[in-house]
């Protein structure tokens, strides 16, 4: 069925009075929404992080927050049930906030506050706050009370931060000199315990050692010298019945005396005056003197048989010396052997206990530095001198309203409502098939007419059709008011529903 433009104008006259009622009534209740819908102000303001006023090489800060996570940090803090609530009641935001519900007003606070953050590569990190308000001071005096209170959060938040560094920092110079001290006893104790066997004095032990060995080596030569002399004293004397081979022809004392004295000379050149063998040649050297004045007529044999007694005797005396100083020595060696085994063993433990005590020391030195450098950090954050978020636009009574726009849903309402009476009208002459029109007999049924025979309406007709048009008029004119006074009163304020309605369609 081909419907030319003259077809659709027709039908767009003979459903005028639909149209009216279609396009009448959505600009009516369009135009009770601009006129009703309560009047919100909204108030602006700008804030600004700032960057550290101190280079970070020279002092840096010990708060280190990226910009856009500080304020979204501040932004969640202020955001909270408590301060909307408390923030909403201060300054009764709300004409009837004594009758909302906790919830209710947190809703509608989040609703109307606004948050908007910018920065990027070379740019300044910006924060924009909005607020939408029943009236223009309530909304910036919103504004800047959010603005106080990030500024307030973000200083406290900063200095909590630094203290808290400082006071962490602090406790771990203390804990790791606690370490340290307990670390130091360690060693002191492990080296007191194996003062004998520690490395440090293992080349002197191994070289002791070794002067040792060689020392008992000579001692048990000298010991067998001593014995095989003794035994050729002895061969001597039972063979010849002297000592040595003029001893007889000598003064007997004086022999005695100048034998007894190199002796002494001798063992005097070696030893001190305590060792035994010294002490006896003394008491024999006295002995012979004293006797020097009473010499006795003694036989060669006699005084042979006291010769070799005396030298028997030295060479006892030596003998038993040195035995005496080879078990010493022995002792001391087998002392020094112990310990030169034991200190493989001592050298490792005592390399990890330094370096545990090392470890420690580095950690505490370096702890030390961040302590200064957290001291510093906390003086630039009470001086204000770290990255800091300023106000760089103050919030203002704002002097023309920003919603709503009156004059966009008024004109929108009137579009709305014609596009909807032209649309439903195409739409029911697409979906009417009733015949009307010569072409639609040759459409519908095939045949050509010959003639035509226009409706010819009466004049009661035309009477009763307008009246038909004007009482419905009327109902428009009247029952748009009446449906929108019982929605209002019966259902939901129409401002609250204007105010739902916009926030779907984002107006």
């Amino acid at each position: 069925m081909n419907k030319g433009l003259g077809h659709f104008v027709d039908a767009f006259m003979r459903r005028l009075p639909l149209f009216f009622v279609v396009a009448g009534g959505i600009t009516a209740m369009m135009l009770f929404l601009a006129i009703y819908l309560p009047t919100q102000y909204q108030a602006r303001s700008m804030l600004l992080v700032e960057s550290a006023q101190i280079p970070g090489d020279l002092a840096a800060s010990t708060v280190q927050l990226d910009p856009n996570e500080q304020l979204e940090i501040m932004q969640q803090r202020l955001m909270t049930r408590k301060n909307l609530i408390g923030i909403a009641r201060e300054f009764e935001v709300y004409e009837d906030i004594t009758d909302m519900t906790p919830d209710a007003i947190v809703e509608q606070m989040r609703k109307d506050a606004r948050f908007k953050a910018t920065s990027g590569r070379d740019r300044a990190t910006l924060l924009e706050i909005r607020f939408l308000a029943r009236s223009a001071p309530i909304s910036a005096e919103v504004v800047n009370e959010f603005v106080t209170r990030i500024l307030s959060e973000s200083a406290r938040t900063r200095m909590r931060m630094a203290e808290g560094t400082q006071d962490f920092f602090e406790q771990e110079v203390e804990r790791l000199q606690g370490e340290i001290d307990r670390q130091s006893k360690l060693i002191q104790e492990f080296q007191t315990s194996n003062v004998d066997a520690l490395p440090d004095s293992l080349g002197y032990r191994l070289q002791r050692q070794s002067s040792l060995e060689e020392r008992l080596a000579s001692i048990s030569r000298n010991i067998s010298l001593l014995e095989e002399q003794r035994e050729r004293v002895l061969a001597v004397y039972e063979r010849t019945g002297t000592v040595g081979g003029d001893s007889l022809q000598l003064s007997p004392e004086q022999r005695e005396l100048r034998q007894l004295e190199e002796s002494l000379r001798a063992a005097l050149s070696v030893y001190s005056e305590e060792n035994p063998r010294v002490k006896i040649l003394q008491s024999q050297v006295a002995a012979l003197r004293a006797q020097l004045g009473a010499a006795s007529d003694e036989d060669g044999e006699a005084e042979g048989d006291a010769i070799l007694e005396l030298q028997l005797t030295e060479i006892d005396s030596q003998v038993a010396y040195l035995k005496e100083q080879y078990v010493l020595g022995e002792a001391e060696l087998k002392k020094l052997q112990d310990t030169i085994s034991r200190t493989p063993n001592n050298t490792v433990e005592l390399n990890a206990l330094e370096r545990d005590y090392k470890i420690l020391q580095d950690q505490h030195n370096r702890a030390l530095d961040r302590l200064s450098a957290a001291v510093t950090g906390e003086r630039i954050e009470l001086l204000s001198k770290g990255e800091r978020i300023t106000v760089i636009e103050q919030a203002t009574a704002p002097t023309e309203p920003h919603s709503p726009n009156r004059p966009l849903i008024a004109g929108g309402g009137l579009a709305l409502g014609i596009a909807a009476g032209i649309g439903l009208i195409i739409l029911l002459e697409v979906l009417d098939k009733s015949v009307r029109y010569p072409r639609d007999l040759t459409s519908a049924l095939g045949i050509t007419p010959l003639a035509t025979v226009p409706y010819i309406t009466t004049r009661g007709e035309r009477v009763s059709g307008g009246l038909r048009r004007l009482i419905i008029l009327l109902l428009v004119v009247a029952g748009v008011p009446a449906i929108l006074y019982y929605v209002h009163y019966a259902y939901l304020p129409l401002d609250l529903l204007g105010e739902r309605l916009l926030d779907k369609l984002d107006v």
